[in-house]
């Protein structure tokens, strides 16, 4: 006999069954709420104790610090594995052979010239135009140039759409901020790599070759990979749910993009570089910062610390930190406002109320201090994530679309006006 729970709701009892995940999670089945008792469901703002679906995709145990992809712990795929076999074990799940691999990339390749009239669209957009808006937008108009939606019954099809969004994606990201910065849009090279091919669109002069640095490769595969993918957050879950209207996937996409765009989501990092730049014009006293983050009466909030998921240290962090001195180190830059990072971090990290609390730097912290390394600017950050992410989205969506998944519909708790007879607008 399974497992049940049991609801009881003045003198009627209701039993729900449970369903028991593979790492043991344990979630009650409530889809016959409503109908069993006639019309009773539940209530969650933020769904902080709801699951809204089952993934073989990523699994995350906060407490613990764990994160998998796949089966396999993030820190084994970090040292060993590259930002495009992530890409393709997120989406297909398993790693591929070098065969698979390599006509995966070349595939991708193949799909990675863009429409001229994508170009037209991006030199419409004001100068000042923040890169998130400007790449949802372009990644939206990808509709418009690949009309068609995917059949999900067709391998073919639903891999076509994967290698096209694979391949225009970085050149898009790219595209942003050059347009931003004044410079002539340009595509890769199929002698580079994925990350090699990102860094060479970015940061190439015209007329100049543009050196890649081993390091930085090293450093942006790593952020890309740790940024792949993480549950059921507040883009995935968005791509997911305009997904699950059989949306395509660039528009899906351009959804989850407008959702990382939030401030309290894929923004974090943006804010961690605003913060420090604040405490860098206050004169650079990480000591009185770190008071001030202690002080609850203080309105000065602490950014890049602790996490909503993680309660302990995020393992993502712990990765990225090595990656992060690697940079800097190599790089020799001189650079207050990194210098106000890492004075944060040694108050933090030795600091009774932070480390009890476990307050760790997170990977919003040691990103922005990678992305201000290289010199890609902090309105660029969450693009940066964004390009990390895709794999992760891609995955979440076509899964949602093989298991063909109900359209997302969530129930409210009315708490307006009860009903009011129409007043003439003479007598109101």
């Amino acid at each position: 006999m399974s497992e049940i729970a049991k609801l009881q709701i003045g003198e009627n009892t209701y039993e729900f069954p449970l369903v028991k995940g593979t790492e043991n999670e344990v979630a009650i089945d409530v889809k016959t709420l409503r109908g069993a008792t006639g019309g009773v469901i539940t209530i969650d703002p933020g769904f902080k104790n709801t699951g809204s679906c089952q993934s073989a995709i990523t699994f995350l145990n906060g407490e613990e610090g764990v994160l998998r992809y796949r089966g396999y712990s993030i820190e084994e795929l970090a040292e060993k594995a590259d930002f495009l076999e992530v890409a393709y074990l997120l989406i297909f799940g398993e790693l591929p052979t070098q065969e698979q691999l390599d006509k995966f990339y070349n595939d991708i390749l193949d799909n990675a010239i863009v429409d001229d009239d994508i170009k037209k669209i991006i030199d419409a957009f004001p100068k000042n135009a923040h890169p998130m808006g400007v790449l949802s937008s372009l990644t939206s108009a990808l509709t418009a140039f690949n009309p068609g939606s995917v059949n999900i019954d067709s391998e073919e099809d639903m891999y076509n759409a994967i290698v096209k969004i694979m391949g225009k994606f970085p050149v898009l990201v790219a595209w942003t901020m050059r347009k931003k910065q004044g410079l002539p849009l340009d595509y890769g090279s199929r002698k580079l790599g994925y990350v090699e091919n990102v860094l060479h669109m970015m940061f190439k002069k015209p007329n100049e070759e543009y050196e890649q640095n081993p390091i930085l490769v090293n450093a942006l595969d790593k952020l890309l990979i740790l940024h792949a993918d993480h549950e059921q957050n507040c883009s995935t879950s968005t791509v997911r749910i305009v997904g699950s209207s059989h949306a395509g996937l660039f528009p899906s996409l351009s959804a989850g993009i407008s959702a990382l765009w939030g401030p309290l989501h894929g923004g974090a990092n943006q804010a961690v570089l605003e913060m420090l730049e604040a405490i860098k014009e206050d004169g650079g006293d990480t000591k009185k910062y770190m008071g001030k983050a202690k002080d609850k009466e203080d309105p000065f909030r602490l950014m890049g610390f602790g996490h909503r998921v993680y309660k302990n240290f995020d393992p993502r962090a712990k990765i990225i930190k090595v990656a992060a001195d690697e940079v800097l180190n190599d790089l020799g830059v001189n650079d207050p406002i990194l210098d106000v990072a890492k004075g944060l971090e040694q108050e933090a990290l030795s600091d009774d109320y932070f480390v009890k609390r476990k307050l760790y730097p997170n990977v919003d912290f040691y990103s922005g201090i990678i992305y201000r390394a290289m010199g890609i600017p902090v309105e660029m950050f969450t693009v940066m994530f964004a390009l990390g992410r895709l794999p992760g989205w891609i995955s979440q969506w076509r899964e949602m679309r093989l298991r063909k998944e109900p359209i997302g519909r969530p129930r409210q708790v009315y708490t307006g006006e009860n009903y009011r007879p129409f007043v003439e607008i003479s007598k109101r």
